[in-house]
Order: C-alpha cells, then structure tokens, then sequence
C-alpha cells in the first residue's frame, strides 16, 4: 500500500513537476491526510517531497546553466522557483556551489577551484544516483492510475 500511494505521488510530481503544488492538493487527490503522505513518502525515499521536487527541478536545469546564456532569474522561473534567492540557496544545497560557478564550469573556466570541480563532479554523480533510484522504484505505476485520480480534480 505505502509503496503504490508513493509511487503514484512521484508520478504525479513528475507530471507536474514545475508546478505549485501543496500538501494539502496531494492530500485531496490521493484521499490521505497530509501527515501520512510526507510520512510515507519521507520513510519509503529517505527524503521529503520538497526535496524530491527541488533536486529535479534542479537536475532540469543544469541544462539551460550549459547551453544558454540566460539569466539565473529566468533559468530559476523556467523550472518551478519563484525566486532567484530561493533558487541559489536550493542550488548550493543541491550542488555545493551557485549556478553561476556550475555555469563557468561547465565551460572550463580557469577560476573554478579544484575543490569546486571536485564538490560538482561528486554532488552530480550523487544527484544523478539518486533520482536514478527514484525512476526505478516508479516504474510500475501505469499512467492510467494516475489519471484516473486526478481526472475529477
């Protein structure tokens, strides 16, 4: 029971994963009191629903970090922050260091440090392991599930 309600939780995050979502919607979508679902979900993952939903939004957006030369504000709007500030202290979080650091490494740039390259290659493989985890743990929940509890909604 707690592994189907969180796998179907992770595929309807995933499914909306840069929008605002509360405990309380999760709560009325999935018919389970708000407690239980962060319980559940923080027991089966060793991790909170916030944490969960902000890794992946960061994971999305290391790509625009590489390819774009956009602002920090628009990266951090693009992917589901409402907020550069919040944005950079998930980054850091995240990463070990701010997105305009990761940015200059990405381009091989001669003012990041050895400990800054170091703190970014070990934190990504970390991040990339982790959600890896979270995919296969997911792979069972039929789409049609999930469809089916938010079609009312």
């Amino acid at each position: 029971m707690n592994q189907s309600l969180v796998r179907q939780i992770l595929a309807y995050l995933d499914d909306n994963i840069y929008a605002k979502i509360s405990l309380e919607e999760l709560s009325r979508l999935f018919y389970f009191h708000k407690d239980y679902i962060m319980r559940v979900f923080k027991k089966e993952l060793n991790m909170t629903i916030i944490d969960y939903m902000n890794k992946k939004r960061i994971f999305a957006s290391l790509e625009e970090l590489k390819e774009t030369q956009d602002s920090i504000l628009k990266v951090a709007l693009m992917h589901g922050f409402t907020s550069q500030e919040y944005y950079t202290e998930t980054f850091i979080k995240v990463m070990g260091v701010n997105p305009n650091t990761y940015r200059k490494f990405t381009k091989n740039h001669p003012s990041v440090t050895e400990d800054n390259t170091n703190k970014i290659r070990k934190n990504l493989t970390d991040l990339k392991y982790q959600l890896d985890q979270i995919t296969k743990y997911k792979q069972n929940v039929p789409k049609e599930t999930v469809k089916q509890l938010t079609r009312y909604h």
